[in-house]
């Protein structure tokens, strides 16, 4: 499950870059990130090396790493000590990261079109979207977009098929929490493995 929990982040995120400032509108923002990104990635010029640091620029700026971390975490995040919620947003941000960068060339040649938008309240939009990989089927993707700061749109899930991939993760890491008597140090500690293979 983790591999297929990675194959599908991986495609949500290597779908996004951030080197100049992207607009403020939702179905803009996305679509300026996942040009930019599918022409880094489609760079012959750039090493794998220069591709992932890219990438990890991009999520660390346009990617609510943070949020994603507490969602993923479930009901555990209220009853835990603050030194174990700092220490596994630490590993949270590595795996996740880790996770982008493992799948670079992927999506590099795929078409991407925007399909619509979705404003489901003043602070979250879905951005309808149809990636089109070279050598595969359409894949329907909806971008979760959270507004709050309306000039600095922040991404906080991918839903590919219909699949929620934040709600993924989180399922994935409470049955590791379920099975480990939900001591969230074990979690930590196969984030961190995860992170070193």
């Amino acid at each position: 499950m983790i591999k297929i929990v990675a194959y599908l982040v991986s495609l949500f995120f290597i779908l996004q870059s951030s080197l100049f400032a992207y607009s403020s509108n939702p179905k803009d923002f996305v679509n300026e990130l996942v040009s930019e990104a599918i022409n880094k990635l489609s760079d012959k010029n750039l090493t794998k090396e220069e591709k992932a640091v890219f990438i990890e620029k991009v999520a660390l700026e346009n990617v609510d790493i943070k949020a994603l971390s507490l969602y993923t975490l479930g009901e555990l995040r209220k009853s835990s000590s603050k030194d174990d919620i700092s220490n596994y947003q630490l590993s949270f941000e590595k795996y996740f990261l880790k996770s982008l960068t493992s799948r670079l060339s992927d999506y590099s040649s795929s078409e991407f079109i925007i399909m619509g938008e979705d404003k489901k309240s003043a602070t979250y939009t879905i951005v309808n979207s149809m990636v089109k990989p070279s050598d595969g089927p359409e894949i329907k993707i909806d971008w979760r977009i959270y507004t709050k700061n309306p000039d600095k749109p922040l991404i906080r899930d991918l839903i590919v098929e219909g699949l929620s991939l934040a709600r993924t993760q989180k399922e994935e890491f409470a049955s590791i929490l379920n099975s480990n008597n939900n001591d969230l140090k074990i979690l930590i500690i196969k984030l961190e493995e995860f992170v070193k293979n």
